[in-house]
């Protein structure tokens, strides 16, 4: 599957991160990939995201949709024609959009879980939720902050920046294959959040996260950007025998 180009603006999009014990975060990863490390632990998080005038590129804008959309992530790496690879893989995507639900695995990557969302901004501050058709849900209240979380393992913001910005490339599962979407935005520029709530009924599922092996870092936003996605390769990623 290679879906066309697609544009449009992200008006809202919220990227909640959590460290995670590497050997945890090794049997949530498929071959090819492995997790991406940072100061020996694994990052993985959720990138809540609010899309408008999404079209075809060359389409006017007036034509384009708009959607919520969550995102569960894990930062990887891999070998692709003897380079090391960075970007993340995508184990689920939910949306509140109906049309993303049926074209997910068809016309995007990996299936969308269609989700009942609940937001409130206003005055730099931000109530983010959803609830997913089979129960999974993630709710964060947060507010745009000076600087990086202090306890972060990232340290600094723009640490933590360029770390995300390099994992623009996203692989989610579509079968037997490992379907890829690049991000390319015109202006990257995040800013720090200070959360005072974050739930996650999968990072607090202790069936996958043993107690204490997963660990809230930071949350990072970025508003009004001007985007565009591709498949960015030819062909799928196979999944390894």
């Amino acid at each position: 599957m290679k879906i066309p180009n697609i544009t449009g603006i992200i008006d809202r999009r919220i990227l909640i991160n959590f460290t995670v014990d590497a050997d945890i975060a090794k049997k949530m990863v498929p071959p090819p990939f492995s997790p991406q490390l940072f100061n020996g632990k694994a990052i993985a998080g959720i990138c809540l995201i609010r899309l408008k005038k999404v079209r075809p590129k060359g389409m006017p804008a007036f034509l384009g949709v708009g959607s919520e959309n969550g995102a569960h992530r894990i930062a990887v790496e891999w070998h692709e024609n003897g380079e090391l690879k960075q970007g993340v893989y995508i184990p689920r995507r939910d949306t509140s959009s109906l049309f993303n639900t049926v074209a997910g695995g068809r016309v995007f990557p990996g299936r969308h879980y269609h989700a009942k969302f609940d937001v409130n901004e206003h005055d730099d501050q931000y109530h983010v939720a959803f609830t997913s058709s089979d129960g999974t849900a993630i709710s964060v209240d947060a507010k745009v902050a000076d600087q990086l979380n202090p306890d972060s393992i990232f340290g600094t913001l723009d640490v933590a920046s360029d770390f995300f910005k390099a994992g623009a490339t996203g692989y989610s599962p579509n079968g037997n294959k490992y379907e890829g979407l690049v991000l390319y935005t015109d202006n990257w520029k995040v800013q720090a959040l200070e959360v005072s709530a974050v739930k996650s009924s999968f990072f607090e599922d202790e069936s996958i996260f043993p107690k204490g092996s997963v660990k809230f870092d930071n949350a990072l936003l970025m508003t009004n950007v001007q985007h565009d996605w591709s498949s960015g390769c030819d062909k799928p990623m196979l999944v390894s025998s």
